[in-house]
């Protein structure tokens, strides 16, 4: 057993607040990993809010990057050593992992973010012997090391810095993997991306790398719309001062746009999207709504072969996707430091009251401060 801290979050709607807990060895399939960078995702506010159940007391965090301490029993995947990042976990067996989705794992809820604990119904983490919800994502990264599955784990190689990496576990590969995985834009095609935060940036430079002539970014913030234009938006629309869908029109000639990735998770947007659509086009749903948010669609809208797709995870997999991502992040293909502000990890708190007042588009916590 080993002690270390963690962002402990005592019940919904309370602050996370350092505490020393009690992490088990790994046990078989797991992985001992030291954090070196996590970073904060509205998903680990949206569950500390209790918006979305989860064991409370508990430890969130699903954008991990560290160093392996110790495996486990029957870990073949990674060493002591080895650099990882540290994503969503999944089964293996059912017919969506055997098929490489496993981010549609028929146990992706329970395993990944509401369970809090083991297949066999144990937390790998305890405070004073009780035990505290963990195995977020299967691996529940604010701690200064972490418990992980070793499906959650991924190898990279050692010449990139953790909090470059650490984006790739969910926030990268979600916007990226929407546009390379889901809608795949044919070339002369355009793509519209609402939503300027970390995903709907990840999107942009996503569309980027493919060969379509037209990316519209959306947002209300003029800073980063400009920076969705450095990282190749072609077109921008601001949403305090115009009309979305008719906006889209506009700039398509009045055809509709080809592909939208909805990362707001607002129902108003969304509707928008899908009335821009072009014959065939196809709206990706990255953002997530609290549960129960409903959408009403004109049934006509779809009948000319326009698509709604849900997106988890951009549809990745990891032990493909996320070295991928490392190496373009690696030749300045993929700029993600422009979206980071880095924080020490005993400023936890801080840093989530700036991520939530929109000051930050990817917020980063380093373990080595």
């Amino acid at each position: 057993m080993t002690t270390t801290q963690a962002a402990v979050v005592e019940s919904p709607g309370a602050p996370f607040i350092l505490q020393n807990v009690e992490l088990d060895g790994p046990r078989r399939g797991e992985v001992l990993v030291r954090m070196e960078a996590a970073g904060i995702c509205h998903t680990d506010l949206t569950i500390a809010a209790g918006l979305i159940p989860f064991p409370l007391p508990g430890v969130l965090g699903h954008e991990g990057a560290g160093v392996v301490e110790e495996v486990g029993p029957d870990v073949t995947k990674v060493s002591p050593g080895d650099h990882v990042v540290l994503t969503f976990t999944s089964c293996g067996n059912c017919p969506s992992c055997r098929l490489g989705h496993p981010a549609y794992c028929t146990t992706w809820i329970p395993q990944n973010l509401i369970g809090g604990k083991r297949g066999d119904g144990t937390s790998p983490i305890s405070r004073d012997g009780k035990a505290l919800g963990g195995r977020f994502f299967g691996q529940s990264s604010f701690s200064r090391y972490s418990i992980a599955d070793q499906r959650s784990v991924v190898k990279v190689d050692h010449d990139l810095p953790f909090e470059l990496l650490a984006p790739l576990a969910c926030s990268v590969q979600t916007g990226a993997g929407a546009v390379w995985n889901t809608l795949r834009p044919e070339p002369g095609s355009s793509i519209a991306v609402v939503g300027t935060g970390a995903v709907g940036l990840a999107a942009i430079m996503g569309a980027a790398l493919t060969p379509v002539s037209e990316i519209i970014a959306v947002g209300r913030r003029q800073d980063q719309l400009e920076l969705a234009s450095k990282l190749g938006a072609t077109h921008t629309v601001d949403t305090t001062q115009a009309d979305l869908a008719e906006s889209l029109r506009e700039i398509t000639g009045g055809a509709g746009v080809d592909y939208v990735v909805e990362a707001v998770g607002s129902p108003e947007v969304l509707r928008a999207g899908i009335e821009a659509l072009a014959p065939r086009g196809a709206i990706a749903v990255v953002g997530a709504p609290p549960y129960g948010v409903e959408v009403s669609v004109d049934v006509h809208r779809l009948l000319p072969g326009r698509r709604i797709l849900g997106v988890c995870e951009g549809d990745s997999d990891p032990d493909r996707l996320i070295p991928l991502l490392a190496r373009l992040v690696r030749s300045g293909r993929l700029l993600i430091q422009p979206l980071i502000k880095e924080y020490p990890f005993a400023d936890i708190q801080s840093a989530v009251h700036d991520f939530k007042s929109g000051q930050n588009i990817k917020t980063i916590l380093r373990f080595d401060t």
